[in-house]
């Protein structure tokens, strides 16, 4: 099996094969290439019988160039605006005696499309180099090869720098906005994860301790009863663990039916009267899901907080959608919401629900849900 290359050995192995060149993904081998168009410069004293000093001021503008063209590659912004700089005062060094500089404009008009933030600061640097150049051409007699070949070209390669320039600063952005997009939904899901786990244990585990302090209190008055109840609670831990190997594979329950027969087993155990209304409807597993979860979340709170003696549930099918109802006859209060309730309220409005909480006469919770467009078989069942 072969080690997938870290980071520091693929920017050691590009420093290796591009030395003069940042470790930069978006700078590989192709400005070596652009070196080619130098060959204007170089060669022109060699096709044309000049003085010996051209040749020499050729090649040491040359020797010049090379450093300050790698090093435009390393700085960015104000730096890299100076560099292009430096490259113009080269080509107007040499401009008179050989025409072959106006590739440093050239050079020059991408350094510039490269340096800037803005498209329009661009223009205007673009506009600037290309003004000075037809200046000097005209005060200083520069040959017509020199500045007609820096104004087109120039022109032509700083728009397409410049063009080049904006697309990357656009993908840039749009990196930066779908790394923080999948930021946000990892912090979304560990919250839903979490809201959901707090709901799957918080009331399996109220249904063990009430089970375990009803087999404490019945250990030396009766022994069986007592040996029931902790096979309940060795049942129900089974169930707790399968039912979070179940979130974890991304399902929730077994459906709403089965979460009201386990919400009756608590509520009994705990001592308090259960009632239920239920339509028989078909519900979407998404918005079952909820429900399910609400009735859990209800049903653990009431018997924590409630000091209830009854519980009712109704559950039916609107015109708009599913309510389900979770009444109590506690002591009721409009006390700040929890964490659970406040995983409830967010799950039933990322459906585009509302949950109502009313604490007058103990608690009542109103959940509506809008339909998923699905169908429904009618019928009722009866009290419990």
């Amino acid at each position: 099996m072969t080690e997938k290359p870290s980071p520091e050995g693929t920017e050691a192995e590009r420093v290796r094969k591009y030395p003069f060149l940042p470790a930069d993904p978006e700078v590989s081998w192709i400005p070596y290439v652009w070196l080619v168009y130098l060959a204007y410069f170089v060669m022109f004293p060699l096709v044309d019988q000049v003085p010996r000093w051209v040749v020499w001021l050729t090649v040491v503008e040359t020797l010049i160039f090379l450093p300050l063209y790698f090093l435009g590659y390393w700085v960015k912004g104000t730096r890299r605006l100076m560099i292009a700089g430096a490259m113009f005062v080269l080509a107007t060094a040499a401009a008179k005696w050989n025409p072959g500089a106006s590739v440093f404009v050239v050079f020059a008009a991408s350094f510039i499309g490269h340096g800037c933030n803005t498209a329009r600061r661009t223009i205007q640097l673009l506009a600037v180099l290309v003004a000075l150049t037809a200046l000097e051409s005209w005060l200083f007699g520069f040959p017509r090869t020199f500045w007609v070949t820096s104004l087109i070209f120039g022109l032509l390669v700083g728009a397409v720098t410049t063009n080049h320039e904006q697309r990357n600063r656009i993908n840039r952005r749009l990196k930066m906005a779908q790394e923080e997009v999948t930021r946000m939904a990892k912090i979304a899901e560990r919250e839903r994860i979490a809201r959901d786990l707090h709901d799957l244990l918080g009331h399996t585990l109220s249904l063990i301790v009430l089970k375990s302090e009803l087999a404490s209190k019945l250990a030396e008055n009766d022994p069986a009863r007592a040996a029931r109840e902790i096979r309940d609670v060795e049942r129900i831990s089974r169930d707790a663990l399968a039912q979070v190997r179940a979130a974890v594979r991304g399902y929730r329950s077994t459906g709403l039916m089965a979460e009201v027969d386990h919400a009756r087993a608590t509520l009994e155990t705990a001592g308090i009267g259960f009632d239920c209304e239920m339509e028989k409807v078909s519900v979407p597993a998404s918005e079952e899901s909820v429900l399910v979860l609400a009735v859990r979340e209800a049903v653990t709170n009431i018997v924590r907080h409630s000091a209830a003696t009854k519980c009712r549930v109704r559950f039916l099918r609107t015109t708009s959608g599913y309510e389900l109802r979770v009444e109590d006859d506690g002591r009721g209060g409009m006390a700040e919401e929890g964490s659970g309730l406040c995983g409830m309220r967010e799950r039933v409005e990322s459906l585009g629900g509302t949950l109502e909480r009313d604490g007058v006469a103990g608690t009542r919770l109103v959940i509506r849900i809008p339909a998923a467009g699905t169908g429904m078989s009618s019928g009722s069942g009866g009290a419990a």
